[in-house]
């Protein structure tokens, strides 16, 4: 079902927004696709003229959407000749679920899962090469994503992706267990510690401003489920972790206080795949396409348009 969002608030201003798409010189278009879980609000990305050279599906973080600041990737993937894709994860942005709650973190990342194959089985993109991309929680996600259904994948990018939670940011075990005592009834309850995700996310504080002001991110005290689930995710990663066969980009902050830059290390070490990379940037923070600043950010968009376009270019070569 497509669908139309007149008059709303955007991170770009008054401009229309068709004009400011048509400005990036990019198409987008947006949808709602139903799963056994509810319903997710999707979009595309793809370019405004030239061949469609390979496919990518993006994964927010904790907290945000498709829709805002983080549509900055999607829309830089086809400025570069790619569709890209996303989806509101459940519970997030305008897709259905409790705002801010991850119930099962799998079944967090096979929903969005089921969209990102629909686009990978779609005979418009039939031989091009197909890419997952991930950041921060959706980083973890989209691992889970890679564990769940690697086939049909040409490899997989993360941008500060949650492998790893710092020491200062684990969730407390004594209220997680104490929680726990509950039955399930505190799961949903917006209870826990609040960190300031989004200064300790941002070094732009400009960047940082406009981050904050997206309606529909979540902005209550995290969920006890969720950050159970989170610390889960992490668990799961790490013991799993070596199964990975795929191409793996990782791209961290070596100053990034909401993930560990320790936990790409650790899964490039560990995953079977022979093509990986991990690129490591000195005292940036966890957001680092969108609040670093603008020659950081165009450093990144660098190291992962290389990286994107060489296994592209190499699926279409074995294919000719």
């Amino acid at each position: 079902m497509a669908m139309t969002d007149a008059a709303e608030l955007n991170f770009w201003g008054d401009l229309p927004e068709n004009e400011y798409y048509r400005s990036q010189g990019v198409v987008n278009k947006k949808e709602y696709f139903t799963t056994p879980y509810g319903k997710l609000f999707t979009q595309s990305w793809l370019p405004a003229s030239g061949e469609v050279k390979g496919v990518v599906c993006c994964t927010h973080g904790y907290g945000s959407d498709s829709n805002w600041m983080f549509q900055k990737i999607p829309i830089a993937f086809a400025q570069w000749g790619y569709a890209a894709f996303a989806s509101d994860m459940l519970g997030h942005g305008r897709s259905e679920g409790l705002h801010g709650y991850v119930e099962d973190i799998e079944k967090l990342a096979s929903t969005s899962l089921d969209f990102y194959k629909s686009v990978r089985d779609c005979n418009s993109y039939a031989g091009l090469p197909k890419f997952l991309f991930g950041e921060s929680m959706g980083g973890g996600a989209t691992l889970l994503m890679v564990l769940q259904d690697s086939r049909g994948w040409d490899g997989a990018m993360f941008s500060a992706p949650l492998f790893e939670i710092p020491e200062p940011m684990k969730p407390s075990r004594i209220h997680l267990f104490g929680y726990g005592l509950l039955f399930g009834l505190a799961e949903p309850w917006a209870v826990m510690p609040d960190s300031n995700m989004v200064k300790r996310a941002v070094k732009d504080p400009g960047k940082g401003k406009v981050i904050g002001s997206n309606p529909r991110r979540y902005r209550g005290r995290p969920r006890v489920g969720t950050m159970r689930q989170l610390s889960r995710m992490c668990d799961v990663i790490q013991k799993r972790c070596h199964e990975i066969e795929i191409p793996i980009l990782m791209l961290h902050g070596t100053s990034d206080d909401l993930a560990a830059h320790e936990g790409s290390q650790m899964v490039c070490e560990k995953a079977k795949s022979s093509d990986k990379t991990i690129k490591l940037y000195d005292g940036m923070y966890h957001s680092l396409i969108q609040g670093e600043s603008d020659e950081n950010i165009a450093r990144v968009l660098a190291d992962l348009r290389e990286w994107i376009d060489e296994r592209s270019s190499k699926k279409t070569c074995n294919t000719e």
